[in-house]
């Protein structure tokens, strides 16, 4: 069965919103294993302005599954990670004024950082993911610097299928991820999946995990957080297409 990794950082978002103590993306992280997803994100960015230190630290002790750690190649970010040693890391590309990332690693350009990043994390036995785009190039070059797991951008497919435009999209996250398994790589995918176009993602033959923040947390305002997990848990197992709103 493919699996859910819950992204916290819009917990911590409020949370900092106020600059107080609550809520608590402990907790939140508590609460969405108790429902059953099988990982926990959260996302370390160079300012700071969700997640903390601190919580990464907490995280580590606190999560029961795993700790997926999404950070840039900032040597500040990567001095954190080395030091905590998650799980896994998932390096993805990082710009102060977007909203939340947008686009993947290119892991093409940047190789040589990429891969020195990504060897320092390995040799710590922390485990590497990729943030990357559906693309032969991206793949090949994770592929070549050794890295065994990448998570495929799924920002494109999200934004056509609002627009019911996304068979092209979801063809190229299909052909991408059997490219992938082919050369040996875990397959995960991620960004703007909600309780609408999750269904035939997880239904993609090999897929590993999917990895939602945004649209869970949104739910948990009127739903609660464990309800809101155990309905995407629902969607991903193949309960129903999708969970009425």
């Amino acid at each position: 069965m493919v699996k859910l990794g819950v992204n916290i950082d819009h917990v911590a978002t409020i949370r900092q919103a106020r600059g107080e103590s609550d809520p608590d993306p402990v907790m939140a992280a508590r609460l969405c294993e108790e429902a059953g997803c099988q990982s926990i994100v959260a996302h370390l960015r160079e300012d700071r302005r969700h997640i903390q230190d601190r919580d990464v630290v907490l995280l580590r002790k606190a999560v029961k599954t795993r700790l997926n750690l999404e950070m840039s190649v900032d040597p500040g970010v990567v001095k954190v990670a080395l030091a905590v040693r998650p799980h896994q890391a998932t390096l993805v590309p990082e710009r102060r004024q977007e909203l939340t990332t947008e686009g993947g690693l290119d892991a093409v350009r940047h190789f040589k950082r990429i891969k020195a990043v990504s060897r320092a994390l390995l040799n710590e036995g922390i485990e590497v993911s990729l943030f990357i785009a559906p693309d032969k190039k991206q793949i090949d070059a994770a592929h070549d610097m050794g890295v065994r797991a990448i998570e495929l951008h799924t920002g494109a497919y999200a934004h056509a299928f609002a627009d019911r435009l996304a068979v092209e999209e979801f063809s190229e996250i299909k052909d991408m991820t059997l490219y992938a398994l082919n050369k040996g790589i875990t397959v995960n995918a991620g960004h703007g999946l909600n309780y609408d176009n999750t269904y035939p993602i997880a239904r993609i033959k090999g897929m590993h995990e999917l990895n939602i923040g945004h649209a869970i947390v949104s739910r948990a305002v009127f739903t609660g957080l464990e309800k809101a997990v155990e309905e995407m848990l629902l969607i991903i197992k193949g309960a129903g297409q999708k969970v009425r709103k």
